[in-house]
């Protein structure tokens, strides 16, 4: 067995070296090899070089169309099957109602125009304190304290003296010296009321002919006790406050806006507010003041609202959270989404038809919600990509690149 396999080797190689060993003799003169019986062959015709689109289709997209006659020469072909892997969308640009919503977290204040601070115009001793209590209500005309005062004692007296002066005199025959008394009495009047004493109380004066010693304070207004000093038999001195009285039932609610939200906010906009602890009750009012200037650490604007404190829901100190709706009116707009910015300006991808698509510069104004206004760049009934811009974006950047790098080569 061993001797036949050496034999069967070595005819298979004498077999495969004679076509070899006989062109090779024949270069030697030999006699020619006789040729084997040639077949019919058909030459392939000559094909012209593979365009981009036929390159790209062997990567499984098939090759671009015509681009349509509207479409610019620099515009953007994704396929329909490359768009789908993609997940791109498309939006209408269509005129729409906006309303720009501002939010700010404020504080609640008292109302600067509802406070009033006790305090006398002479000195004394306070005798009786009928209000001892911060926090407490009290009525417009209430009484508050009397105070003693030996110069309102005297003030009084000079009075009833002036008082009796003129009913003597008016029947004097020489017409000076009854006037004389009409100025004595008119003096020591006006004294009395520069005082704050009331016209009942001089009133009460001139019946009863005997001075009070003691002069009485009254709240100007309804509201609550917000701050003390009185006690009584302290001394007090003209101009010492005593009592400071707070109405609330109109508070400010005061909140800070961003320096590019304020040029939407107008005095006499409505505001609403909302406390975190009755996150489903909603009060309104209305903006009231924007100050005239600009907090620069936090680069906002304060702006005052006024809110109507019925049940006194709102109270001095709290934090609540300000919403104001801005209408904007019917407006041109498009989906936010849509917007590409690149840092030095701002496109959409306009649809042109057959996959193809136009890189479009626009100029965006307020946003409002999740639309933005479209100031220019676009028309009404366009429709742009609102999904996948930044792969879109990649992809023209790639494409150019492969362009420019292909026509370099040749």
């Amino acid at each position: 067995m061993k001797t036949c396999r050496i034999l069967l080797t070595a005819a298979l190689l004498v077999l495969l070296r004679a076509p070899a060993f006989a062109q090779g003799h024949a270069g030697h003169g030999g006699p020619p090899a006789a040729e084997p019986r040639a077949e019919t062959q058909t030459k392939p015709p000559a094909t012209a070089p593979p365009t981009s689109a036929q390159e790209h289709a062997g990567h499984g997209e098939p090759p671009a169309t015509q681009p349509p006659a509207a479409a610019p020469p620099e515009a953007i072909h994704i396929s329909p099957q490359r768009q789908q892997q993609i997940g791109v969308r498309y939006t209408t640009v269509e005129h729409r109602r906006l309303v720009k919503e501002l939010r700010a977290v404020a504080r609640v204040v008292y109302n600067e125009q509802a406070l009033a601070t006790i305090a006398p115009k002479i000195g004394g001793w306070i005798e009786s304190l009928y209000v001892n209590t911060t926090g407490e209500l009290v009525k417009k005309g209430q009484r508050l304290l009397d105070i003693y005062s030996p110069e309102l004692l005297a003030t009084q007296e000079e009075y009833l003296v002036a008082l009796r002066a003129k009913r003597e005199l008016v029947r004097s025959p020489y017409p000076g010296v009854a006037e004389s008394g009409e100025a004595l009495l008119e003096a020591a009047r006006r004294r009395l009321e520069l005082w704050d004493i009331s016209e009942t109380q001089i009133e009460r004066l001139e019946r009863s002919g005997k001075p009070t010693k003691t002069l009485s304070l009254y709240s100007p207004l309804d509201g609550y006790v917000i701050n003390k000093e009185a006690l009584e038999g302290m001394e007090v001195r003209p101009g010492m406050p005593l009592y400071r009285i707070a109405d609330l039932s109109n508070v400010w609610v005061e909140g800070d806006f961003y320096e590019y939200e304020v040029p939407f906010i107008e005095v006499g906009q409505r505001a609403e507010v909302r406390l975190p602890y009755l996150p489903d009750e909603v009060l309104s009012g209305r903006v009231s003041y924007i100050y005239p200037y600009l907090n620069v650490e936090t680069r906002t604007v304060r702006v005052r609202m006024e809110f109507p404190n019925p049940q006194v829901r709102l109270k001095p100190g709290m934090y609540a959270n300000v919403n104001l709706n801005i209408d904007l009116g019917h407006r041109l707009a498009v989906l936010a989404q849509a917007l590409l910015d690149t840092g030095t300006r701002t496109v959409a991808f306009v649809d042109r038809g057959q996959g193809y698509l136009e890189t479009r510069e626009v100029a965006a104004g307020a946003k409002a919600g999740d639309y933005y206004v479209v100031e220019d760049g676009l028309q009404a009934g366009e429709r742009v990509v609102a999904s996948a811009n930044f792969l879109i974006a990649s992809e023209s950047k790639l494409r150019e690149a492969l362009g420019g790098a292909a026509h370099a080569g040749h």
